[in-house]
């Protein structure tokens, strides 16, 4: 049985290279401009990309503990928190994040009790931000496909180019689409929490019947 390797970012930037016509390169030298524009144009559609929400990057019911000081520090792979405090309860929690890092209470005066919130866990909908090495290869593939076009842009100019990368960027959209809808069970009625899926009509069901 053959043995699939996770694309690595090394192996993600010479797709890059080889698809705006260039040759691809041994090792990430960040002395290389190309190389270092498209390291850093990938590290920024990755991130981008992520921050849309979607279910591998997606927790609900994230618990966030106050320290010592009942202050809480916000984490450093989390790209959006939407608190809710206490859970379940229907009014919405307005936080911001201080100069240090630490979350605070828009809506508590003055700032010093707003960083303070007690010793009881807070839980939250949370975004991580995945290393390129854990991110699902169909969102590899449209990372890669969309940095293309946007570094073709940048370097190369060339509006062909351009045209047909940026369609190739469409289609891996519509995989990392199909790829979501699977992993979230998503349907009409939402995408519950546990139970009660809605399963639609798929094509081959037909030789079922």
């Amino acid at each position: 049985m053959t043995t699939i390797s996770p694309l690595t970012e090394l192996e993600a930037i010479n797709q890059v290279l080889v698809a705006i016509g260039q040759g691809p390169v041994d090792t990430l030298d960040n002395t290389n401009p190309d190389v270092a524009v498209v390291q850093t144009t990938l590290s920024q559609v990755s991130r981008d990309v992520q921050a849309e929400g979607w279910s591998f990057n997606k927790q609900e019911n994230y618990p966030l503990t106050p320290d010592a000081d009942q202050k809480i520090k916000y984490p450093d792979d989390v790209l959006q928190i939407d608190i809710t405090y206490p859970y379940g309860s229907n009014v919405p929690i307005h936080f911001g994040i201080n100069g240090q890092g630490f979350l605070y209470d828009k809506n508590r005066f003055p700032r010093e009790d707003a960083l303070k919130w007690g010793t009881e866990t807070i839980y939250c909908s949370v975004l991580f931000l995945y290393p390129w090495i854990d991110l699902p290869q169909p969102m590899k593939s449209y990372i890669v496909a969309r940095t293309s076009a946007i570094v073709s842009s940048r370097i190369v100019g060339d509006p062909t180019q351009y045209q047909m990368l940026s369609q190739y960027e469409l289609q891996c959209r519509v995989y990392v689409q199909e790829y979501e809808t699977e992993q979230g069970d998503y349907s009409f009625f939402g995408s519950p929490d546990e139970g009660n899926y809605y399963r639609s009509y798929k094509p081959y069901h037909a030789l079922y019947r």
